[in-house]
């Protein structure tokens, strides 16, 4: 009976791990740079400190938006590019992992890692 409970602990293992999720996680820090510097960042509309910065975003299809502000400057608001995560393809092996990795955001990854934003003064009206 043993032997059938530890076999079965690790087939589910097998079969339900996704190797993004676990080798790269869900999360992933990316360096925020403006010139000039001091820069207020917000992820998302939430404060997350001023420039430069180094932040940690969720991945996903999507980037999350990033809003930059400084007195004397147009706001600039992007979304980080994300591109596939290679470790993704692993899971083709094992099908439901692949299936979590897309859920998760794991199968996805912030490229480039490091943003150098140029403000633009506003200008006179």
């Amino acid at each position: 009976m043993k032997k059938i409970f530890n076999l079965a602990a690790v087939s589910a293992t097998l079969l339900l791990s996704s190797c993004a999720t676990v080798f790269t996680g869900t999360k992933q820090t990316v360096q925020i740079n403006t010139n000039p510097p001091a820069a207020t960042v917000e992820i998302d509309g939430v404060k997350a400190g001023v420039t430069p910065l180094a932040v940690t975003l969720k991945k996903g299809f999507t980037g999350q938006t990033i809003s930059l502000k400084l007195d004397g400057y147009d706001p600039k608001t992007f979304q980080p590019q994300t591109t596939f995560n290679a470790v993704s393809v692993v899971n083709l092996l094992f099908f439901p992992g692949f299936i979590v990795d897309a859920a998760t955001g794991a199968m996805m990854k912030y490229d480039p890692k490091v943003y150098e934003i140029t403000l633009e003064p506003k200008k006179a009206k």
